[in-house]
């Protein structure tokens, strides 16, 4: 175990590195700690408290819950579109201070039943952080996606099935509130000790305090609060470039430019649909639209994804693709497509029967379902980054993970924050078991009781929720540490396909109760660390969350009926008119995971009856990886480079692809290794400053300027016609190369 000293002593030690991440434990025996011994913590986060601050006012019920369904109805909305726009709560955190400093300044501050027990007022006193904080919370619960809602547009949209707005309305609400008995479960290993950092808390925290502390302007420099607002205005201004008058700068791909008719340039050079060589996006959205904010990421962690794309977007997939591994040849070189073995798109509709279910003599007749190489590949890698993850874990925070399960029901103090929250009464643990209990009974039920819609029977309930607590601690470490979190689609697919093949809405409900609710019980172990870092009393948190978690679940599910119900051909990319903007992107890789691994189903495609069982050995490349990593930093105890080799970050980098694409990732980690390494290095107090607010400024100069647009021209389909809006620029890109294989716009080889 290193010192906290050893930690902070480089850029290498003090992002974080993997093997002395247990050096926050060794501060609890020292109630002397004056601040927390990871670095950008330290730098980031205040070490006092106020805790005679209103926290619970009518300001921060009113300016929440309308953050939570602005911000979820947005989400839904742009979430079916061509290029989706996603706002993050840092949009509504910015945006409700003047909102917050308006009301404190006209509500009437008349104190209601003055001396009674129920003695309340709407305007305790000036706007305040710890209101705003928990805003921000109800923000973050209309941020992002609702996970569940892709199984109604996968029935609704995809296979042209029925399933009732309210058994939709059950399985949204029942995912989205069961993460919460495993963030109970799991508080103490991964919100208390110091190790668990959480990233990205630091940006909202770095926020805050630019937002609400009183700075003095230093001569020739700008405070942080001018620093954001010039940053900001830039941002906006900016997006109207790649978001309406130039969207090529999107995806610069300037090889396809030299090679206009050449299919191999443009296989390496295309951004969107090919290898993405030399390919740069000068758009915010771009780079921070699947990885999140690269300024949030620690360097090792960017290094790491990184070093994982290279290895397999450049190594393996050329030499899988050119040596025409599984017919590569025949398909695009990048796709999420599903093919024949002639290369033309699958039928899906002509293999389902009556009853919802694969017609095993269809698909025999019709023939084996061929993936691209670059989408088999994929799901490789998730296997192999599903047991790299926990051999990793065991290995590099077994232990630690061991002292903490010891010291649950003992009262020990981690750091400074960690002190400073004991004051204030903890969530009991039964108010989490009660959710859980409660929460599985419904899910139960659910599935029973409309099984002709969801097909799911009580034993996959059961069995999704043990995947989902035993993954929750391993995966709730790796988010905590590198701002990264690796996924369990794939193996929840996986495991339900073998157990009930042919079941497609089985399938991907298994998936979402497996997979979603472990991932949000990660997001809710963030938002108590933002909550431990500000200082908010956990119960008010708590309260603030299970509130905000619902008003998302019912606007999210309302916004896409709606859409479902109201836009003709929604998602159809072959009905659909060639400007249309509702393609469903990220709905389309959902559809195609459901038919590959629910109604055809694993053992047809990667087991003993498929094309593609090889793949299953890399299960035992993922386990061996983190082994290696292990026994070469025992082997060489004083190479401090050794153990930031993150063997669940770099095999799964690619866990986003598809449906994010080669040029969200170049652009990532260029801009990632400029914060992370060169600032961060040389202009540290620059860094300190500015880092997460700059973050901050792009995040919401973006999102206001995408709703502005919207509004003003999407709505009336204005839209220029020139080269400089042809996005990416390389059509010839998704063409096969094999011998006599004929696709429209393709040349014939």
């Amino acid at each position: 175990m290193e010192s906290t000293d050893q930690i902070t002593t480089s850029l290498l030690e003090s992002s974080n590195d993997p093997s002395s991440s247990t050096a926050g434990i060794s501060s609890e025996k020292s109630s002397e700690a004056e601040n927390s011994p990871i670095e950008q913590v330290a730098l980031t986060v205040p070490v006092t408290d106020d805790p005679t601050l209103p926290v619970l006012t009518f300001r921060m019920w009113v300016l929440g819950t309308l953050s939570c369904i602005l911000l979820s109805f947005l989400n839904q909305f742009f979430w079916y579109r061509k290029e989706p726009l996603t706002i993050t709560s840092i949009s509504a955190q910015i945006a409700v201070v003047p909102l917050g400093h308006l009301m404190a300044s006209t509500i009437t501050n008349r104190v209601f039943f003055k001396g009674k027990r129920w003695e309340f007022t709407l305007n305790p006193g000036p706007f305040n952080v710890k209101e705003h904080v928990l805003i921000t919370i109800f923000a973050n619960s209309g941020a992002g996606t609702v996970y569940a809602i892709h199984i109604v547009t996968a029935v609704k949209a995809f296979y042209k099935k029925e399933i009732t707005f309210f058994v939709s309305l059950l399985v949204v609400l029942t995912t989205q509130v069961l993460g919460f008995g495993w963030a109970g479960i799991f508080r103490r290993h991964l919100v208390e000790p110091a190790a668990m950092w959480w990233p990205y808390n630091l940006v909202q925290v770095s926020l805050f305090r630019a937002l609400h502390e009183k700075e003095k302007r230093q001569k020739g420099g700008l405070t942080r609060n001018q620093f954001f607002l010039i940053a900001f205005i830039f941002s906006f201004a900016y997006y109207v470039l790649p978001g309406y008058l130039f969207s090529m700068l999107t995806s610069l791909s300037w090889i396809c430019w030299i090679f206009p008719t050449s299919v191999l340039a443009q296989q390496l050079g295309s951004g969107l649909y090919g290898l993405g060589v030399g390919v740069l996006g000068l758009d915010w959205s771009t780079i921070s639209s699947y990885l999140g904010s690269p300024l949030a990421s620690p360097w090792f962690a960017t290094a790491n994804v990184g070093a994982g794309f290279f290895l397999v977007m450049y190594i393996l997939t050329p030499i899988t693709y050119w040596c025409n591994v599984y017919m590569a040849k025949t398909f695009p070189i990048f796709s999420d497509g599903l093919f024949t073995t002639s290369g033309q798109e699958y039928n899906i509709s002509s293999i389902i029967d009556s009853n919802f279910h694969l017609d095993v003599e269809a698909y025999e007749k019709n023939g084996p379902l061929y993936l691209s190489t670059f989408f088999a590949m994929t799901y490789g890698v998730g296997f192999a980054s599903l047991t790299a993850t926990i051999v990793h874990v065991l290995l590099f925070h077994g232990r630690e993970i061991w002292e903490l399960s010891k010291s649950a029901f003992q009262e020990k103090r981690m750091d400074v924050h960690t002190r400073l929250m004991s004051k204030y009464k903890q969530v009991p643990e039964w108010w989490f078991v009660c959710i859980l209990v409660v929460n599985i009974g419904a899910t139960i039920f659910t599935c029973e009781y409309y099984n002709d819609q969801l097909q799911l029977p009580w034993w996959g309930v059961l069995l999704a929720c043990a995947l989902a607590i035993f993954f929750t601690l391993p995966i709730g470490i790796i988010t905590a540490t590198t701002n990264q979190t690796p996924g369990l689609n794939i193996i929840t697919e996986y495991i339900i396909g073998y157990l009930y093949p042919g079941y497609p809405v089985a399938n991907i409900c298994f998936k979402v109760y497996g997979y979603i609710s472990m991932s949000q019980a990660v997001t809710f172990l963030q938002d108590f660390k933002l909550g431990h870092y500000m200082k908010i009393p956990p119960r008010t948190m708590f309260m603030a969350q299970v509130v905000g978690t619902l008003i998302a679940a019912l606007v999210y599910l309302g916004t896409a009926w709606w859409l479902l119900e109201t836009i003709p051909d929604i998602c159809d990319t072959e009905l659909l008119s060639s400007n249309s903007p509702w393609t469903c992107p990220g709905d389309h890789v959902f559809y195609d995971a459901s038919v590959i691994w629910g109604l055809i189903g694993p053992r047809r495609i990667f087991g003993d009856l498929g094309t593609y069982s090889a793949i299953n050995w890399f299960f035992l490349g993922g386990a061996i990886a983190p082994l290696l990593v292990w026994l070469a930093h025992k082997a060489y105890p004083h190479q401090k480079w050794i153990p930031l080799i993150n063997m669940p970050i770099l095999i799964g980098a690619t866990g986003n692809m598809p449906p994010a694409t080669a040029v969200n990732y170049t652009s990532w980690v260029i801009l990632g290794f400029l914060s992370g390494f060169v600032l961060y290095r040389y202009r540290r107090d620059w860094w300190q400053r500015h880092n997460y607010v700059l973050s901050g400024a792009l995040d919401s100069g973006l999102a206001f300027m995408g709703v502005l647009l919207y509004l003003c021209l999407g709505l009336e389909n204005i839209s220029l016609n020139w080269w400089g809006n042809d996005l990416d620029g390389c059509p010839l890109a998704s063409c096969p190369t094999a011998k006599g294989i004929v696709v429209e716009g393709c040349p014939v080889f």
